[in-house]
């Protein structure tokens, strides 16, 4: 009676008969992805909504328009929150004194990134009276550009043809996602006073009422417009929700 041989594998089986490789102990394989951060920094400007813009440099998508940005550092170490700060202070030339920013997604669909496998944490910024930007070390320009500008199609899905200002990546449908959270937290917080100085109009906002006015009358003469100051509340009550909106959420 013939014996059973160890070392044999039977046809079919599925299994191979050569030993995996031993992993040798304190070699640890380098990661093949990489981290980065993308602002969607908003500001208003001259009655506007505008988005922060850099026209890239460099391949890959050169001379196309981009969400600034860049790689999270290792030497010396910082986070998500500092490396966002960082790049927004690079583009800008200065660190905004008051600024609202959140976390907006994640976005690592293999192939966004041709030179590699890029994970990028998206970051919303609010923030009054920005700077006239600067282009950083690898961008030809930075502009403050109108949102409405850029044909964005509806459901995040690119931008419209015909539009001349083309975003590089999936910048498109980060901006998208954005200006989508924006909408929808500027219906139940008071989210909108974080694009308005520290005291303001009844024209720009109506918020909290300190009970002071403003030195002159409007540009027309008249009364003295009354100043308000962003209150401690958190949530609004009731929301003020977007035309259509209370047919979606019934």
């Amino acid at each position: 009676m013939p014996t059973a041989n160890p070392s044999h594998t039977p046809p079919g089986s599925g299994r191979s008969s050569q030993a995996a490789p031993a992993r040798q102990p304190g070699r640890i394989r380098k990661p093949s992805t990489v981290s980065a951060t993308a602002h969607e920094a908003l500001t208003i400007r001259d009655g506007a909504l505008d988005v922060l813009l850099v026209q890239r440099g460099v391949p890959p998508f050169e001379e196309q328009w981009a969400l600034p940005g860049g790689f999270v550092r290792s030497r010396p170490a910082e986070d998500l929150d500092e490396a966002a700060v960082r790049e927004l202070a690079e583009e800008t030339g200065q660190r905004p004194g008051r600024i609202h920013l959140e976390q907006l997604g994640s976005y690592g669909s293999p192939g966004r990134d041709p030179r590699m496998r890029v994970i990028s944490v998206a970051y919303l910024m609010f923030a009054p009276e920005l700077p006239e930007p600067r282009a950083g070390t690898d961008a030809r320009a930075a502009a403050w550009v109108p949102v409405e500008s850029l044909g964005l199609a509806e459901g995040g899905a690119g931008q419209r043809p015909g539009t001349t200002r083309r975003l590089a990546f999936d910048h498109a449908r980060i901006l998208a996602d954005g200006l989508e959270r924006a909408r929808s937290k500027l219906e139940y917080t008071p989210l909108a006073t974080a694009f308005v100085a520290d005291e303001f109009t009844i024209a720009e906002l109506r918020v909290e009422s300190t009970g002071e006015t403003t030195e002159t009358g409007g540009p027309r003469g008249g009364p003295r417009s009354r100043l308000y100051r962003r209150g401690d509340a958190r949530l609004l009550h009731p929301a003020l929700l977007r035309p259509g909106r209370e047919d979606d959420i019934r």
